[in-house]
């Protein structure tokens, strides 16, 4: 079986780029998670290594190396898990197999795609500290507030907020909070509160 996996950040996000000419493959998988959760914990990884279990698997397509994560540490992992099982990763941005034609890592490939996955590493880091600094220019501005002390939001108001809302339906759904928290780009806590109200 050839499987197409693609991965978006968010629920918002579209996949189509990254799943162009689906039907040359024998299977679909998306995941919408954070690109920090390891392989095999987000639902695709899981349905992956359910066909692992099956040996159903022949190879494995993945857009582009940050697709398949942005952790350098997980991203090697998995390539060597996949290696291990004798199971090419073709990602066809790059052009890289990790198999060659003899079914042997290509130590070029381990290379470059060690050099790309530190690079999806540092993007990660530097676009927290960029949203940090804004934050910061934007408290020292006094345009960032938080809710004024004393001000109460209705329950309702709350829920209907559009993250909130697609947190609801993913609790509905029934994933960890953790991973509503990442897929939403919502705080944990937040995503608590969502739960317990839900819950009530």
């Amino acid at each position: 079986m050839n499987i197409l996996y693609t991965r978006t950040s968010t629920i918002e996000q579209n996949s189509d780029r990254q799943s162009v000419n689906h039907k040359d493959y024998d299977l679909l998988i998306e995941d919408k998670c954070s690109g920090t959760i390891p392989f095999f914990e987000r639902e695709g990884g899981k349905k992956i290594m359910g066909l692992f279990n099956k040996n159903n698997i022949n190879s494995l397509t993945v857009h582009s190396i940050d697709r398949l994560g942005r952790d350098l540490l997980d991203i090697l992992n998995t390539i060597k898990y996949f290696t291990k099982q004798k199971i090419n990763i073709y990602f066809k941005q790059q052009g890289i197999n990790t198999l060659d034609d003899e079914g042997k890592e290509s130590s070029i490939s381990k290379l470059i795609i060690s050099i790309l996955g530190t690079v999806a590493e540092m993007e990660r880091k530097q676009i927290r500290e960029r949203q940090l600094e804004g934050i910061a220019i934007a408290k020292a501005k006094g345009v960032y507030k938080g809710r004024n002390k004393g001000t109460k939001e209705s329950t309702l108001k709350f829920l209907n907020k559009e993250k909130n809302k697609k947190a609801v339906e993913l609790l509905n759904k029934n994933y960890k909070q953790s991973e509503v928290a990442k897929i939403v780009g919502l705080h944990p806590n937040t995503v608590f509160k969502i739960y317990k109200i839900k819950n009530i």
